[in-house]
């Protein structure tokens, strides 16, 4: 604690002015930043200068922590400068998920394209990758952003703000896994981080392998996947002390085994998986926090986002919209942009040239950037912007748990994969496009595995945006799926929003669906489709039963879109691929039960 205080208390004395100075020439190369540079190994960015570094986790377990250090090589070894960190399972030299092919050994390239598109070397910052425990040149068990590696992200903070480099303003950067460990760092309250930017992260690590006590495909996959990456060998070429601890998992296989069995825990409501819970856990914090979200994301879903971003206080930024699980630099082969809004390394380093140097940004971005379903971008100063908030009163119905019936598909996706490489979604299989259809017949009550509530008409166009809840009473055990759909007049339905949850008993259950932010054009409608699990993305045991449903009732925030500010920003390409996929012609529906409007004050 006293060595963070004095870092801190040099950064507030003016050591930022000094260091804006230092970057404006090169000093002597006697004088210059130790290590590695670019011209004596490839494998290091231009402009910076490699060393690595041990030091302790926090949580006094007597794991070591590795990480590779980027320097600006143009700067005295000791120039003090502002620290971006990165901490995650991806940074082994051998490769981020499996050997790469590496001829010698150098840092990870895993964000050299923010290394090199932000030009952190020649601003002036250091850039820091840290193996979580159990990866890369670090011992210890993996932990599935347990407590362990929360001590790993405090101990890679505190490290970084401590150095005799470091201004002590520490600020965290990633994607996927190493986005997460970013939340993680705000969760910590961490007085010398200053800033955080999270692309497409996890908010709560339950949902990642379950949905209310219902198996993913990838629930025994993806613990098998990272226990893979942990067990990566080191290349030839590293030091014997990173060959040590690289090995640590192989020494130790009950690390390997308990990731599977911990991970393979339904109970949402175990120490375990409260440890886990993100969202809850962010509750009261303040680092300034810029996030990015798909929400038709098939990896990383936008589930419990809201309810990070409810209990976060702080100041906050954020691209939203129609992507899949991609940075905000991101292109195709035809160089469009992925999430399909420009300046992303620029936007970046506004921010965190505002909380780490307290530069005031020439530009001024919105808080939020965000992209509905027809491809239009707006700027908002929150997320969600509610116009009207309601419950709607759902029809009482009837459907048959049998998965699909005879119909269904007999296999699900393989599921082994980690966040980095999940398997693109599929679309609307044959059994899911034959229970759109039974729209009218599910409406009336038979025996249907799914049934229909439709909304009237909109008069205008609006949005549903924020995170829709369902709540309903379940006459028997067995399971349900809670779907939601966008019917234009021409009777095309595309589905935007689902959820499935495990009836355990008879009785009420209520569970969120996933945050959305779908626009609805005038004379469209929404239709909440109920019934059993049709989809291959869980693994759900149908009861074969039939299930009563009663006192169904649907939670709803809408937005107006008539007040839009527009922002920069393209029609981001999945967006396209998705409808395909997720659209299906469903033809005649039963008279709408519940409005579809705004209310006027």
């Amino acid at each position: 604690m006293n060595t963070r205080g004095k870092a801190t208390a040099a950064a507030a004395a003016g050591v930022l002015v000094t260091i804006t100075t230092l970057t404006a020439g090169a000093p002597p190369a006697s004088a210059t930043a130790p290590g590695v540079t670019h011209e004596e190994n490839p494998r290091v960015p231009a402009g910076a200068a490699w060393t690595e570094a041990y030091f302790p986790s926090s949580d006094g377990s007597g794991v070591e922590l590795h990480a590779d250090v980027l320097r600006p090589a143009h700067l005295p070894a000791r120039a003090r400068t502002p620290v971006i960190v990165s901490v995650g399972p991806y940074f082994a030299h051998a490769g981020q998920t499996g050997p790469e092919g590496w001829d010698r050994v150098g840092p990870s390239a895993r964000f050299q394209d923010f290394v090199d598109g932000a030009g952190l070397m020649a601003r002036g910052y250091t850039f820091v990758m840290v193996d979580l425990r159990g990866f890369g040149g670090s011992t210890g068990c993996l932990d599935w952003v347990g407590p362990g590696e929360q001590a790993d992200v405090r101990a890679a903070v505190e490290w970084s703000a401590a150095q005799p480099w470091s201004t002590g303003r520490v600020g965290m950067y990633g994607k996927s896994y190493d986005a997460v460990t970013g939340l993680v760092g705000n969760n910590l309250r961490l007085p010398s981080l200053k800033a955080v930017v999270a692309q497409e992260p996890v908010w709560n690590m339950y949902n990642y392998l379950f949905s209310n006590k219902v198996p993913r495909p990838n629930v025994t996959g993806t613990p098998q996947a990272y226990n893979s990456i942990a067990t990566m060998p080191p290349m030839d070429g590293d030091s014997d002390r990173y060959k040590a601890n690289a090995q640590y998992e192989t020494a130790h296989p009950a690390c390997l085994s308990d990731n599977i069995t911990n991970n393979n825990n339904p109970d949402l409501r175990s120490a375990y998986w409260r440890a886990r819970d993100l969202a809850a856990r962010a509750a009261g914090t303040g680092t300034p926090l810029f996030v990015t979200q798909g929400f038709i994301e098939p990896n990383t879903k936008p589930e419990d986002m809201e309810s990070y971003l409810d209990h976060h206080r702080g100041r906050e930024r954020g691209w939203l919209g129609q992507w899949e699980h991609v940075r905000g630099n991101d292109t195709d082969a035809q160089g469009r942009l992925l999430q399909g809004r420009a300046g992303w390394f620029d936007e970046v380093m506004r921010f965190y040239d505002q909380y780490l140097r307290g530069t005031r940004p020439s530009t001024a971005d919105p808080a939020y950037a965000v992209e509905d379903s027809l491809g239009q971008w707006r700027a908002q100063p929150t997320w969600p912007v509610v116009t009207t908030s309601y419950d709607v009163r759902l029809a009482a119905g009837a459907y048959q748990d049998d998965g699909g019936g005879p119909a269904a598909a007999t296999s699900a996706p393989s599921g082994r994969w980690d966040m980095e490489h999940a398997p693109p979604p599929e679309p609307l299989s044959a059994t899911e496009r034959n229970a759109a259809r039974q729209s009218v017949a599910g409406a009336r009550g038979s025996a249907a595995n799914s049934y229909w509530t439709w909304s009237t008409p909109a008069a205008e166009k609006l949005r549903l945006t924020g995170t829709p809840a369902i709540r309903l009473t379940a006459s028997t055990a067995g399971n349900v799926m809670v779907r939601l759909w966008d019917l234009a007049p021409d009777g095309r339905a595309t589905m935007f929003d689902e959820n499935v949850a495990l009836l355990e008993r008879a009785g009420t259950i209520a569970f969120d669906l996933k945050s959305a932010d779908w626009t609805f054009d005038r004379g469209h409608r929404l239709g909440v489709q109920i019934g059993t699990i049709v989809s291959g993305g869980w693994l759900d045991v149908p009861s074969g039963d039939t299930i009563r449903v009663s006192g169904a009732r649907l939670s709803l925030d809408l937005l107006g879109a008539g007040a839009d500010v527009p922002t920069q920003g393209d029609r981001s390409p999945y967006l396209d691929r998705y409808l395909a996929a997720y659209t299906t012609v469903i033809g005649d529906v039963v008279p709408g039960s519940f409005p579809l409007r705004l209310s006027r004050r």
